[in-house]
């Protein structure tokens, strides 16, 4: 079985809702035409009814409609050969993670017109889909890292399923919990960006509350027989993600000739001051770069070290 986090739900569940979804002007994922989507991958096909507005749908609650709309999406729009994700590991809305992307172009671009781009996906997961949309929709070269050896092999295993990937992607493994650059950057290399989903409950317990608290409301929504779950790594780590980017922040000072602007997404808004104290702190120039789909808001910080 494939989870998706109440996020996830939210932001694949608002496309199809009576809200206009409100998005970059470059993604292509306001409505989906699930015709042209069987024909790329069948096995979408069972999961897709006609609703009482006599619109073609898939029932977003059931995980495995979820997975194959997204592995439909992928090859339809990305030319993705096969696309997989093991048991237990979250399943990513391609729609807010193509906003993520479309949003770092346009940061990558207000400095230069630079085409031959590379980042770095900290944090790639068994899915490995912002390596692959980097890759897909800009060519971008991609190096995703992660410190979980089963997702680093899924997510080389994705890559290996279609030949362009293989070209544009390398997998590497953190193997030092403690480090988020060091170790995975090397010394002659250079990055235009860092981009990071990082986990954003500081335990399980508190996951699995705030998991049962937005259940609740989702069910008031009509809403149920949702599943959540993923691994520790994604959902939750200590002092969660205020003390994640935090020490993400800190630890990019040593790199900061070999990143042209880090980035992360955060996922709640009143975590936004403790990040910006520690930026200041380190006289880092950033922003905050707000997105919106459908009903769902987030945003992600950058910044960088260069001086005006």
């Amino acid at each position: 079985m494939y989870f998706l986090s109440l996020l996830q739900f939210r932001s694949i569940f608002a496309i199809q809702s009576k809200f206009k979804t409100i998005m970059h002007p470059k993604n292509n994922h306001t409505t989906y035409n699930f015709d042209d989507l069987i024909l790329s991958h069948s096995s979408l096909a069972k999961f897709v009814f006609v609703n009482e507005h006599g619109t073609k749908t898939i029932d977003f609650s059931k995980n495995d409609a979820v997975f194959h709309l997204n592995k439909a999406i992928l090859k339809a729009n990305y030319n993705i050969t096969d696309w997989r994700i093991p048991k237990g590991y979250l399943c990513p809305p391609i729609p807010g993670r193509a906003d993520y992307i479309h949003h770092i172009s346009d940061l990558l671009n207000e400095d230069s017109s630079k085409t031959d781009i590379k980042g770095l996906d900290v944090g790639v997961g068994a899915n490995c889909i912002y390596s692959i949309l980097g890759s897909q929709i800009y060519n971008w070269k991609m190096i995703g890292c992660d410190i979980n050896l089963d997702a680093i092999n899924a997510a080389q295993h994705n890559v290996n399923l279609t030949e362009a990937l293989k070209k544009n992607i390398e997998i590497r493994h953190q193997k030092d919990n403690a480090n988020i650059f060091k170790g995975i950057i090397k010394e002659d290399e250079y990055f235009d960006f860092t981009m990071c989903n990082p986990p954003f409950h500081t335990s399980e317990a508190e996951a699995s509350k705030g998991t049962m608290r937005k259940l609740s409301n989702l069910r008031k929504d009509g809403a149920t027989g949702l599943n959540f779950g993923g691994q520790a790594n994604e959902l939750w780590c200590n002092g969660g993600e205020v003390l994640f980017i935090k020490r993400m922040i800190k630890q990019s000072v040593a790199f900061k000739t070999q990143v042209g602007w880090f980035t992360t997404l955060v996922s709640k808004k009143e975590n936004l001051p403790k990040i910006y104290k520690q930026l200041d702190k380190l006289k880092a120039t950033h922003k905050t770069i707000s997105m919106k789909q459908g009903n769902k808001q987030s945003r992600f910080i950058a910044w960088n070290f260069k001086t005006n």
